[in-house]
């Protein structure tokens, strides 16, 4: 008897050991997602102000008359 009760004692303290790991790890993917969030909020940012620069670049250019014959219009 004495061995079933230290073998579920055993048994029981590793499920709560796993479950604090377990808890660990949830709690590091929630973090990791937060700032994956920030890091993507913070790229569509730059993205759209490249784009405004493009829109912006081109007008002068096209104010300028100066074009590349590389590059299609």
């Amino acid at each position: 008897m004495a061995d079933d009760t230290d073998l579920r004692a055993f048994v029981h303290e590793r499920f709560r050991r796993s479950d604090e790991k377990l808890d660990r790890v949830i709690e590091g993917i929630a973090e990791l997602r937060q700032m994956v969030s920030g890091i993507v909020q913070i790229l569509a940012s730059h993205d759209q102000h490249m784009l405004a620069m493009e829109v912006r670049l081109g007008r002068i250019e096209k104010r300028l008359d100066l074009h590349d014959p590389a590059i299609p219009s």
